[in-house]
C-alpha cells in the first residue's frame, strides 16, 4: 500500500504486489479478553493528564479514523494535523511572496518570514542569538553535510563517531577520510545497546592537536576561512593585498589572542576534532547522555548531536550546560509540515570552522570573473543557505511549532455533522467557540503520553507467546523506559523459532491499515550490535579480490548484491521491526497492533517464499 496525503484528505491505494499476499483483517476489531494485559491506565496513571491529545486525535487528526488506519511511524515522520494545513492555506490566501534576495515587497515580505521563523526556532530552544544562528537546509541530512564537507580539524585531530548513528552522520567520515583525519568509533555495548561513558571518554584523547600560525596582514592566495575565499589569477604574481573586512579583523585578533594564551601554555589551540553522537537513537530509542557534550568539550572537541530523533517528542534547551557547536534537525519529524526543510543550529563561534568548499546564489557579498576571487555574505546564516531558501515552506515551521507549545485549551469537539464530511482531513478554524487555541498543549504532555504509550508496549511486547509458551518478539534495547524514547525496534520469532521475515510483516501488516517501520532504519552500528556481528570476521571469508574491489569502489559491476552481502554477514534477516508513537497516539493504536500480530503470526510457521529480492538497506 502506499499512502497519498495532500492538503485535503489522507488516502490509501493499493500498489500492486509482485507476489500473493494474504491479507488478515483488514481492519482489527479489538475485543480484548478478561485475562488480556490491564489497561494503560493502571499501569501508566499519569497517561489520564494526556487526554487533551485524545480530543485532537478525533478533530486535528481525524483523517486517521476516517481511514481506519493506523500509524505507527513517527521516527519516520511526524503527522501534520488539520489546523496546520489551514494555517498555510490562510497565510499564502492572504501574503504575496518572492524571491527573497531583493527589496521589493513581495521579496521583503518573504525576508521577514524567514527571520521571523529563525527566532521562532531559537525561542523553542532557549537559544541566545548572539551565541546560535539558524542556518535553514534541505533536511537533517543537509545539516550534518554543511559540517562535514566544512570543519577544518586540527593536524593529529579526529572524528568520533558512536557505532549508534544514522547514516546521515556515518557518511561525514568519508569527508573527514578525505582530510587524512582519523576516524573513531565509539562501540554498543549490552543487550539494552547502550555506549558506556568511559568508552566515550576512551575514544577522546586530552591531547593538543595542530598550532595557530601567525595571521598575514596580506592576504595570500587562497584566502582560508569562511569569510572570503582568493584565487589569483594566472597572470597576477600569485599575490593579491585586499582590504580586510571588521569580521577578518576580529577573527585575526582573536586568533591572536587565541595563540598567545596557548603560547603560555605551550601548546595551540585545544581543538582536538569533532565527536558526533545522537540526543535518541533512531534504532532503539536508546537516549544517550546529553552531558556528554560538556564532557567532550572540556577534553578539546566540538559536538555535533544529532536530534533529528529526540526533538519531536523532548525539548532541547541551550540556555544551560548543554550548548553543542552543531545541532542537526529534520522540522517534519516533528510535526509531519513542511517536508523539505531541515536546520543547522550553530554557534556562532563554530561557524569560523567551517570553509565552504565552494560558492553559490545567495551566499556571496560579491564575486569577480577577471580575477578569481569571492567573500561571502557578511549575514553568516546566508553564506551557508545555497540558492534560495524554500520561503513558502520554512514558515510553517514556526506555526508547527506554535502548535506543539500552545497550552490553552482546545475547542469544544465540532458537530457530529462534521465528523462525515467527505473529506478525511478537514481544514478547522485555528480557535474553538471562545477563542481558545487548538494545540498539542506542550512538549511535556506529549512526552508524557508517549513514554507512558511505549512502556504500556513493551510491557505486552515481553508478554506475546505461541501456544506452547516459546516467545513471539525478540526486542533490541531497552525494555523499560528508563533513558528511552517513543522507538522500539524488534523481530517477531514464529513458531519455529526463526525470524519472521521483515519484508512479509511489512506487506502484511500494510495490507490490514498498518504503517510501521521495517529494514534496518539506515542505522548500521546498531544494527551490527542488535545481531551480534563482527564485520572484521565476515569480511574475512570473501576472496580477495572482492574484498579489494570493496575496498577500492572499483567498478559497480564488481559490487556484491545485497543478498550476497547478508550471506557473508551470516545474517538470518535483513533487519527489523520498529515501532514509534507521536501525538496523535493512542491506547487504540497498541491494541490494534497486537490484535493484529496476534491473529497473523500466533503458531504461525513462515518463509521467505514469493518475497522479492532486497535491492539494499
Amino acid at each position: 500500500m502506499s499512502l497519498l496525503f495532500t492538503s485535503r484528505q489522507l488516502t490509501a491505494t493499493p500498489t500492486p504486489p509482485k507476489y500473493q499476499v494474504q491479507v488478515i483483517n483488514k481492519t482489527p476489531t479489538i475485543e480484548m479478553s478478561s485475562n488480556s494485559t490491564p489497561s494503560i491506565t493502571s499501569l501508566y496513571p499519569e497517561y489520564r493528564t494526556t487526554t487533551r491529545l485524545d480530543h485532537l486525535r478525533s478533530t486535528a487528526y481525524s483523517y486517521l479514523d476516517a481511514q481506519s488506519h493506523t500509524y505507527l511511524d513517527y521516527t519516520g515522520s511526524g503527522l501534520c494535523s488539520s489546523f496546520q494545513l489551514a494555517a498555510h492555506e490562510a497565510r499564502l490566501a492572504s501574503t504575496l511572496y518572492g524571491n527573497p534576495h531583493s527589496v521589493n515587497p513581495t521579496s521583503e515580505a518573504a525576508t521577514i518570514a524567514v527571520e521571523q521563523t529563525r527566532k521562532r526556532i531559537l525561542k523553542h530552544f532557549n537559544a541566545d542569538p548572539e551565541e546560535y544562528a539558524v542556518i535553514f537546509t534541505p533536511n537533517a541530512t543537509g545539516a550534518a553535510r554543511l559540517v562535514g564537507e566544512g570543519y577544518q580539524y586540527k593536524r593529529g585531530g579526529r572524528l568520533v563517531l558512536s557505532a549508534d548513528n544514522h547514516n546521515s552522520v556515518n557518511g561525514m567520515r568519508e569527508f573527514a577520510k578525505r582530510k587524512g583525519v582519523k576516524v573513531e568509533y565509539v562501540g554498543i555495548s549490552g543487550t539494552d545497546m547502550r555506549i558506556k561513558e568511559h568508552d566515550v571518554i576512551e575514544k577522546l584523547p586530552t591531547r593538543y592537536a595542530g598550532v595557530i600560525g601567525k595571521v598575514r596582514k596580506v592576504v595570500t592566495a587562497p584566502v582560508k576561512g569562511c569569510l572570503g575565499h582568493l584565487s589569483s589569477a594566472p597572470d597576477s604574481g600569485g599575490r593579491i593585498a585586499l582590504p580586510m573586512s571588521e569580521k577578518q579583523q576580529y577573527q585575526n585578533h582573536h586568533h591572536q589572542s587565541m595563540g598567545k594564551t596557548e603560547e603560555k601554555r605551550g601548546g595551540g589551540e585545544r581543538r582536538n576534532g569533532l565527536f558526533a553522537y545522537p540526543a535518541q537513537s533512531n534504532f532503539t530509542g536508546v537516549r544517550h547522555p546529553l552531558h556528554w557534550v560538556p564532557l567532550a568539550q572540556s577534553r578539546g572537541y566540538d559536538v555535533l548531536l544529532d536530534a533529528a530523533a529526540y526533538l519531536p517528542t523532548s525539548r532541547l534547551d541551550l540556555s544551560g550546560d548543554i550548548k553543542p557547536e552543531f545541532i542537526i534537525v529534520s522540522w517534519y519529524k516533528l510535526f509531519g509540515y513542511p517536508t523539505g526543510v531541515g536546520s543547522l543550529i550553530v554557534k556562532r563561534s563554530a561557524l569560523a570552522k567551517l570553509r565552504r568548499p565552494w560558492f553559490s546564489g545567495g551566499t556571496v557579498k560579491a564575486v569577480t570573473v577577471g580575477v578569481k576571487w569571492h567573500q561571502l555574505s557578511d549575514r553568516l546564516e546566508e553564506a551557508f543557505e545555497d540558492g534560495t531558501v524554500n520561503f513558502l515552506s520554512i514558515p510553517e515551521v514556526a506555526v508547527g511549532l506554535d502548535w506543539l507549545d500552545s497550552k490553552e485549551n482546545p475547542p469544544s469537539p465540532p458537530p457530529s455533522s462534521s465528523s462525515s464530511s467527505s473529506s478525511p482531513c478537514p481544514s478547522p478554524d485555528s480557535t474553538g467557540p471562545n477563542g481558545e487555541r487548538n494545540g498539542v498543549g506542550g512538549m511535556e504532555i506529549l512526552e508524557t503520553r508517549v513514554r507512558c504509550l511505549t512502556g504500556y508496549f513493551l510491557e505486552r511486547l515481553q508478554n506475546l507467546r505461541h501456544s506452547d509458551g516459546r516467545r513471539m518478539v525478540e526486542i533490541y534495547g531497552p525494555t523499560d523506559t528508563k533513558m528511552r524514547g517513543g522507538s522500539v525496534a524488534f523481530n517477531l520469532v514464529d513458531a519455529r523459532g526463526k525470524y519472521v521475515d521483515e519484508r512479509l510483516v511489512a506487506f502484511e501488516s500494510a495490507a490490514a491499515g498498518i504503517s510501521l517501520r521495517t529494514g534496518c532504519f539506515c542505522n548500521p552500528g546498531a544494527g551490527e550490535a542488535a545481531f551480534g556481528l563482527d564485520i572484521w570476521t565476515s569480511f574475512s571469508r570473501l576472496p580477495l579480490p572482492t574484498l579489494w574491489s570493496m575496498w577500492r569502489g572499483q567498478g559497480r559491476d564488481k559490487e556484491l548484491s545485497f543478498e550476497e552481502l547478508l550471506r557473508v554477514l551470516g545474517l538470518p534477516t535483513a533487519g527489523g521491526i520498529r515501532v514509534s508513537f507521536g501525538v496523535a497516539s493512542n491506547e487504540r493504536d497498541v491494541d490494534c497492533f497486537f490484535e493484529f500480530v496476534e491473529k497473523t503470526y500466533r503458531d504461525r510457521v513462515t518463509g521467505k517464499e514469493g518475497l522479492p529480492d532486497r535491492m539494499g538497506c
